[in-house]
């Protein structure tokens, strides 16, 4: 049997699908994680995958540069989103999601611009311990764990934010970053949620700039595939300069995981794997002793295909 086209399977069902492209595109500027923004940092470039685009791919770097004035430089794709409930005037809009990551660059034409990660997500910043804002909302999801009205629900609850949040003796994982979202909206706690929207200013949500739609829902996955991603690939040297000092790249590695990593494993780590060669050069402006300059080894480079910059143990 022949398989429908897109615009019978539409006329089929009675829906009408729209596909649209959307770029999480990174930058790390003086030791703070970035990412543009458009809409006075509501939403993230985005725009409707045209019929005459050659690749989804070179769709995306279509808008993102008519939308940000920004090239793209490494892409990979992220994730699809294709929820029921991703509907605008009766059309159901799929999203299909991109990481991309770049060099902060001061171009642009208006209307974008680059915005710290961590307005968005300040419960996720540890690199100083545990955020201002973190004992409060652990404090407002037990709560909220104890709403539940079945015994089960409200174990799976307290499960649920035990694991996500660190508690009872566990270790925070950095990667769990989109859970702690979903738990957050589930839970009301977040501007995006429908029960908070409904109530307006009376609700009060947890710290953390608001996006459109489920923008924020999508930063979140980006950052936690670029966490996870920068423990078993090289993608990190994507933000670096062509030349860098060894602290730069651990306060680089740093402010994308928000946590602290000890500084003699990870230099021992980064020399083992031959990730990076001396150039010759000594950075002055370290505010100390003149430190080596470093780039990223060519051959891995070309390759692509080696061991990433894991995260050795957090400092105590």
């Amino acid at each position: 049997m022949a398989t429908p086209t897109g615009k019978q399977s539409e006329e089929a069902s009675g829906h009408a699908v729209a596909a649209d492209l959307i770029a999480v595109l990174v930058a790390v500027t003086a030791g703070q994680p970035r990412f543009m923004t458009i809409q006075n940092g509501s939403t993230l470039p985005s725009g409707p995958f045209a019929q005459n685009d050659r690749s989804l791919q070179s769709g995306l770097r279509t808008w993102v540069e008519q939308q940000t004035a920004h090239p793209l430089g490494y892409v990979e794709q992220l994730y699809t989103f294709a929820d029921r409930d991703r509907a605008t005037n009766g059309i159901r809009v799929i999203s299909i999601s991109y990481l991309a990551l770049t060099r902060e660059s001061r171009e642009g034409n208006g209307e974008s611009g680059w915005r710290d990660w961590y307005s968005y997500f300040p419960w996720e910043d540890h690199r100083s311990g545990p955020p201002q804002c973190y004992k409060d909302i652990v404090a407002r999801l037990l709560d909220w764990t104890k709403t539940a009205t079945a015994p089960a629900q409200r174990r799976v609850r307290s499960r649920r934010v035990t694991v996500s949040f660190g508690l009872d003796g566990r270790p925070w994982n950095e990667e769990l970053i989109l859970q702690r979202y979903e738990l957050l909206y589930e839970a009301a706690l977040v501007a995006e949620a429908p029960h908070v929207r409904q109530r307006g200013s009376s609700a009060r949500p947890v710290p953390g700039q608001s996006m459109s739609f489920d923008h924020r829902r999508i930063l979140a996955t980006g950052i936690a595939r670029l966490r996870a991603k920068i423990k078993y690939r090289p993608v990190v040297f994507e933000l670096m300069p062509p030349s860098f000092t060894l602290l730069q790249l651990q306060r680089t590695v740093e402010a994308l995981a928000g946590k602290l990593v000890h500084k003699q494993n990870f230099r021992r780590l980064i020399e083992q794997q031959d990730l990076v060669e001396e150039t010759g050069a000594m950075a002055a402006d370290t505010g100390g002793r003149p430190a080596k300059l470093f780039r990223f080894r060519r051959d891995v480079v070309d390759e692509r295909a080696v061991v990433g910059t894991k995260l050795p143990l957090t400092r105590a």
